[in-house]
């Protein structure tokens, strides 16, 4: 057990982490921008030190800071919360070069879910069911197209980077090719920097469904059951049901075994969510899902998950 920690975040996800260290009887360090000074989280801490100006670029994104906060204070680790820097793999490097534990997964499992496409492969690799469609580095209009065609219109590209439905166009004739994978890049260029993109067989009528998995660090995964999240607006999730309606118990036990599968073939330690998408047409079927991406840090979403189960 730690007996100090530094909580590299702010809001709501700091303070719960405070309530949890303090019931665990560890002592909580917070970081605060000029902006946070009076914040909930900076009261809350039994220590808080600032670590900037306002703006995330200058405080909270500051590595740098935020580790030299930690020596600083004796914190024996670094809790990221959700959102700054709880996926950046070069932070969680600087935290173990520093001397010091990253609660949260290693950097080669950050990178290793990084990119859709390497992702993908990695799972294909590891048994666990894949979305059909084409996720190699070759880019070239051509080959894409072929592709497309051997997959069956339609057919969805999808920025191999990033999230949020950037860089995602469908197609559904394949002369409506090319100007949807030249507007795919562009979108995908200016929101991530990268304009590589994947094709994958369109699911019409899909669910988005997620298991939340939580790891140590002597191989051993869980699961704490899923979530659906199929209620999005342009691609970002609105609502949160747990249990995911009409969930059979055949796909429920497929669907927790594949994620767990994929937490494990990364070594993953810490809480994590793989994301599902599960084709809806004919009823919830455990042949018909398939492995889209994993949140390598806490969710927003994880309260839904204590609130069924009972677990901090």
């Amino acid at each position: 057990m730690f007996g100090k920690i530094l909580i590299a975040n702010r809001g709501e996800i700091a303070c719960r982490v405070i309530r949890t260290a303090r019931k665990l009887g560890v002592r909580t360090v917070a970081v605060y921008s000029e902006a946070d000074a009076r914040a909930l989280h900076v009261e809350m801490a039994d220590e808080a030190v600032h670590v900037g100006p306002s703006p995330v670029g200058d405080s909270y994104l500051r590595g740098d800071r935020i580790i030299a906060a930690a020596l600083a204070t004796g914190a024996e680790a670094i809790h990221p919360g959700y959102g700054f820097l709880s996926e950046n793999p070069d932070f969680v490097d600087q935290v173990t070069a520093a001397g010091l534990i990253f609660i949260g997964p290693s950097a080669a499992s950050i990178r290793a879910m990084g990119l859709k496409d390497a992702a993908k492969r990695l799972m294909e690799k590891a048994g666990v069911p894949v979305v059909p469609g084409y996720h190699g580095e070759a880019q070239e209009i051509v080959l894409l197209a072929t592709k497309a065609r051997e997959i069956g219109y339609p057919v969805l590209i999808k920025a191999r980077a990033g999230g949020g439905g950037k860089g995602m166009r469908r197609v559904d004739h394949p002369d409506d090719f090319s100007e949807a994978l030249s507007g795919a890049r562009r979108e995908a260029k200016a929101a991530f920097g990268d304009d590589r993109v994947l094709v994958e067989k369109y699911v019409d009528k899909p669910r988005h469904i997620e298991v939340q998995v939580f790891g140590d660090n002597f191989g051993n995964v869980v699961h704490l059951f899923e979530r659906d999240c199929s209620a999005q607006r342009r691609h970002q999730k609105v609502i949160e049901e747990a249990p995911a309606p009409d969930m059979t118990l055949a796909l429920r036990k497929a669907m927790t075994e594949a994620a767990v599968k994929a937490a494990k073939a990364i070594s993953y330690s810490g809480a994590g969510t793989i994301e599902f998408i599960v084709d809806a047409s004919e009823a919830l079927k455990a042949d018909r899902f398939w492995f889209m991406e994993m949140n390598t840090r806490l969710q927003v979403e994880h309260p839904v998950t204590e609130m069924v189960t009972g677990v901090d």
